[in-house]
């Protein structure tokens, strides 16, 4: 995990935390997106990146660096995660300092956290279980809110329960004119007639998977890749309309396509995983694992770090708060921001942490820890 707080990378779960003044915690005034690790590499890094920035913007958090750094912090702290496949996840708060609703004296916060999955080629259709879903009774969130990714799941969470409670495992969401918007954490989609429909994303989060389709599916029907496949449309769904589809999936980054058998307690098409859903799974899968340069970025690998840092004084100060220096150190290194970044508005040196077990009973000190370089 990664935190500005701090201004480390830490591999020990116990120093994984967040202060309780951070407006993440208390106010939810933050946002974060989500990118897949497939095979060493991260797929559709900048698209997610930019929909993250895009969400602060709309949030009014002012990142505490520029896109070119948070990059680089990022691609380090998978680098130093030491796996191939997983999910890396990523937070800017608007910061941390205060209990108050204001953030004005508030610096934003960045966190970053790596998930280690099983290959995504390991999950084959036998292992995915058919979804059943409802429709959700809990009001989807306005416009505003609901195109920009933040933390506040409220909403997301409650649709879920209700689901749980009926015996489901997903909500889906309808808009104020009762057409299908999405479902209570992935897009949904529907095939009908042969062609993949797709809620518009006018007041809906822009799923990254659900715009990848858009980009995919004309290739797959020109070479009829997917036979019966014959296009994806952009379309308002009514909900009659939705429950007549042949097929039904949701739609996301690491699931990929998750195919749905009932809704609200009747069967989808036939009741089975849909052909076509199937299939379509199966091209994104193919399609993370191999495709071209622009949507796969290679992580270079960094090895962890368990020495004491050269510089003495800051050794010093991390012993003050970390207990011996000869202690051994769980957390690994952030390296000076390499050359990509020459000439940012942001010059910060990140420099190692150490957080041994002695610290843990105090690990509330964080709170007042400070940045190194500074």
């Amino acid at each position: 995990m990664y935190s500005s707080v701090v201004g480390a990378i830490t591999t020990d779960v116990a120093a994984m935390v967040v202060p309780l003044d951070d407006h993440m915690v208390h106010r939810g005034h933050s946002v974060f997106d989500t990118t897949t690790l497939v095979n060493g590499n991260l797929y559709e890094l900048d698209t997610h990146l930019d929909r993250f920035l895009d969400s602060a913007a709309k949030a009014k958090i002012l990142p505490p660096f520029n896109r070119a750094m948070i990059r680089e912090i990022l691609m380090q702290t998978v680098a130093a995660g030491s796996c191939k496949d997983g999910t890396l996840r990523f937070w800017l708060s608007a910061g941390r300092g205060n209990f108050e609703l204001s953030t004005k004296n508030c610096e934003a916060s960045l966190y970053a956290c790596l998930l280690e999955r099983s290959p995504i080629q390991n999950i084959s259709d036998e292992k995915v279980a058919p979804l059943k879903v409802v429709t959700s009774t809990v009001p989807i969130k306005p416009k505003m809110f609901a195109t920009m990714k933040t933390t506040n799941y409220l909403p997301n969470a409650l649709a879920l329960r209700e689901a749980e409670e009926k015996g489901a495992q997903a909500g889906i969401w309808l808009d104020e004119e009762g057409n299908v918007a999405e479902g209570n954490n992935l897009n949904v989609g529907f095939i009908s007639e042969g062609e993949l429909l797709l809620p518009p994303f006018d007041s809906i989060l822009p799923g990254c998977t659900a715009r990848r389709l858009l980009k995919l599916v004309p290739e797959l029907v020109k070479k009829n890749i997917i036979p019966g496949l014959k296009g994806v449309t952009l379309a308002k769904i009514s909900l009659a309309e939705a429950k007549k589809s042949a097929e039904m999936m949701l739609l996301g980054s690491f699931v990929t396509v998750l195919p749905i058998v009932e809704w609200d307690g009747k069967p989808v098409g036939n009741g089975k995983p849909g052909r076509i859903s199937l299939a379509l799974r199966q091209c994104l899968q193919q399609c993370m694992l191999t495709a071209p340069s622009d949507l796969l970025t290679p992580v270079p690998h960094i090895p962890s770090a368990h020495s004491t840092p050269s510089n003495a004084s800051v050794a010093s100060s991390y012993s003050k708060m970390s207990g011996p220096a000869d202690h051994p150190s769980k957390c690994t290194v952030l390296q000076e921001p390499s050359s990509v970044l020459a000439g940012s508005e942001v010059d910060i040196k990140i420099k190692r942490q150490r957080i041994p077990e002695q610290m843990l009973p105090g690990l509330n000190r964080l709170a007042n820890y400070p940045i190194a370089g500074t």
